[in-house]
Parts: structure tokens; C-alpha cells; sequence
């Protein structure tokens, strides 16, 4: 069952009323005396109500921490020990760096650990393991890791980390070959809630989609999607989705690869691959009408007809097979305050688990005030 269609609990009741009217019988009970509407008592006990109301409410957080559904921070730490899931930490981006020499030479050169480059952003990337070009070459690859974790270090194109901090003798140029990513802040509980959730799958190994799908989550806490599937028997083919409906890089599937494809997940027979999710491109072009009847408020509805759009373009691109639909966008658009709603483009298009819709252009326009 998901976790968001579980019934609503409560464990103590935190009405006023109800609490004000249990008050005023116990001390009915107690004095035998009933109370006035205007009798003095009965502000005190209202005061104590608050209290009780007060009380009743952190209990019901309390009570609250100990479920799946619920609970943060450190109290949804100690649930995902349960099932031997860990929150993951900070991670800091990763890219693949050329190392070229001014001129061969008669004996290797070290390039030695922690040498580091930069944009010329005060961001700086460092090689993770010491670097030997061997005698007679002149060239040799390597894998540098930011410095800081978290996303700051993502998104630098091939080629802009290119100036070395570090000089090592006969070292001509130390340039990144892929765009660095990997780069993440501690996982957030929506996502730990959900690797919880899904950690059981992982106690039949990798054999079971969901099983694949749970470990290579747990490669990235960027990783916001994942599907997999079996194109021939034996071979499994992981394709996995970045938050925001990011297309995830060498770095991020390589890592996808490393954890699913170790020997205590993946099942003997299976050959796995990672691969990136492919585009489905879609033009979207809409023309929208406000009702005259709404004229005064016709800036604040293009406003919000503005964020439905950009949310319905995330809302397309952050799930793998998310059919293309055009009725989901008329509707988020209509919600929004408009009248009436033509779409010339996308049509609806069907897109397959290993496929992410994503917006080529966008070009929504107002058509102007219409009398109901």
C-alpha cells in the first residue's frame, strides 16, 4: 500500500470543545456544582483547556514519530534501522579528468592525489587517486571529486575546469572530459521515507524489479526515478532519472552500475547495464482566454497561468513513461484562472518506461478577455 493512501490517525483527541465540555464534568463531578455560562470558573477552565489542548497535540507528534508515514529527522533514523536502511550523506560531484604531459619523457610521471583544478570560481575539484603516466606517453585519465559536497560542484561542462591549482612538474594541462555531477545534499526525508518504504524489496537480492529499483536509488540521492526492464532473458537494463527530470551523466550511471551490478545484489545470470532515460521532445503551444468578468484580477491569473504551465512542464519530465497530455495541462491551466484553453501542440503521446517526455519549446500566450 503507498504510504500516502494510509488512513489519517489520531491518537488523543485535541478538540476544544470536547476537551472544555470534559472539563467542566469533572468538576461538575467533583464540587457538584454546575456551572453558568458567565461564571468566572468556567474562563479558568478554558485557560487549562489550552494547556490540555497543548499537551494532547505533542503527544499526537510524538505517537506520530514512531510511524513511517510521519516521522523525521532522526526518529525516521532510527525506523530505517529497522530494515537496514541508512539516510544517504552528502555527496560531492565527480568528473573524469585528461592529464597531458608538455613532452614525453624516459621515465613515468606522478601526478600525486588531492592535486587540484578550478573554473575560477573558488570551486575546486581534486584528483581522488594519484595519477602515473607511464614512460614514452604523454596523456593519462583520471577521476577528480569536488571539494565541497553537495550540488554545488555539478554542471561543469567538458572543458571548463581546466586551471591547475596544484602545479606538478612537467604537467601541461589537467581538463575535465566529462560534465561533472554526483554532487548532493544529505537525503531529505521524503526520499529516506520512501527508501524505507521500498528496503524489504532488497531482501530477495536483485531479482525483482523493485529490488533493482531500490539499489539503484540508493546510488544517488539525486536518483528521483527508476525503471527496469528485461530486453532479453538474463539481461537487465537500469535507467534511472534525475530530480527535476535531469538526464543523469556518465558519472551518475556509473554508479547506478557499480551498485547493482556488485557480486552481493546481482543475481548470478544477469548481465545489467545502466542507461540514460530517452528524450521525448515535445513542442507546447497554447493559447488561453480569461472571462471578462475577471478583468480586474486578469494580471494576477497570468501570473498564475504562468507557474500552472512551468509545473505542468516539471510535472511531465519528473517521472520515466509519464505520457504526454495535453488534457493534464488544459486542466492545471483552467485551475488557474483561465477561461478557456486551445492547445495547437503537444497531441497526446504515449511514452514507454525508458522514455522521458521533455519540453522543446514553450510558447503560451493570452488571447485576450472573452464575455462568458
Amino acid at each position: 500500500m503507498e504510504l500516502r493512501n494510509l488512513p489519517e490517525i489520531v491518537f488523543v483527541s485535541g478538540n476544544k470543545d470536547e476537551i472544555i465540555a470534559e472539563l467542566t464534568s469533572l468538576y461538575k463531578d467533583i464540587t457538584g456544582r454546575t456551572l453558568a455560562q458567565g461564571d468566572p470558573i468556567r474562563l479558568f477552565l478554558s485557560t487549562i483547556a489550552a494547556a490540555v489542548i497543548q499537551s494532547r497535540e505533542y503527544i499526537n507528534y510524538t505517537g506520530k514519530q514512531n510511524l513511517l508515514r510521519y516521522a523525521t529527522g532522526d526518529a525516521l533514523d532510527h525506523i530505517g534501522v529497522l530494515v537496514g536502511a541508512e539516510r544517504l550523506p552528502a555527496s560531492a560531484a565527480t568528473t573524469t579528468v585528461k592529464i597531458t604531459l608538455s613532452e614525453a619523457r624516459a621515465t613515468s610521471t606522478l601526478v600525486p592525489a588531492g592535486t587540484r583544478i578550478t573554473a575560477g570560481d573558488n570551486v575546486f575539484f581534486a584528483l581522488e587517486q594519484a595519477v602515473t603516466i607511464i614512460a614514452g606517453e604523454t596523456t593519462a585519465i583520471g577521476s577528480a571529486q569536488c571539494t565541497m559536497a553537495g550540488p554545488i560542484g555539478n554542471g561543469y561542462l567538458p572543458g571548463e575546469l581546466a586551471t591547475v591549482v596544484d602545479q606538478v612538474p612537467f604537467v601541461a594541462s589537467i581538463v575535465n572530459t566529462t560534465t561533472s555531477e554526483g554532487g548532493a545534499d544529505i537525503e531529505d526525508d521524503d526520499s529516506f521515507r520512501e527508501a524505507i518504504h521500498e528496503a524489504p524489496e532488497r531482501f530477495s537480492c536483485a531479482g525483482p524489479d523493485g529490488a533493482y529499483e531500490y539499489f539503484a536509488k540508493r546510488a544517488s540521492a539525486l536518483i528521483a526515478d527508476v525503471t527496469v526492464t528485461s530486453p532479453q532473458p538474463g539481461k537487465v537494463q537500469i535507467v534511472p532519472l534525475l530530480d527535476g527530470g535531469e538526464i543523469p551523466g556518465e558519472e551518475i550511471l556509473d554508479a547506478v552500475l557499480e551498485v547493482c551490478n556488485d557480486r552481493t545484489v546481482r543475481p548470478l545470470t544477469d548481465q545489467v547495464t545502466a542507461v540514460a532515460p530517452t528524450k521525448v521532445e515535445y513542442d507546447l503551444t497554447a493559447t488561453y482566454y480569461i472571462d471578462r468578468e475577471n478583468e480586474a484580477s486578469a494580471a494576477t491569473i497570468q501570473i498564475q497561468v504562468t507557474a500552472a504551465v512551468d509545473a505542468f512542464v516539471l510535472w511531465q519530465k519528473e517521472r520515466l513513461g509519464r505520457d504526454i497530455n495535453p488534457s493534464e495541462f488544459i486542466r492545471r491551466v483552467m485551475d488557474a484562472g483561465a477561461k478557456r484553453v486551445v492547445v495547437t501542440s503537444p497531441n497526446y503521446t504515449p511514452v514507454t518506461s525508458s522514455q522521458v517526455a521533455i519540453a522543446k519549446t514553450i510558447n503560451v500566450t493570452m488571447g485576450g478577455l472573452e464575455d462568458a
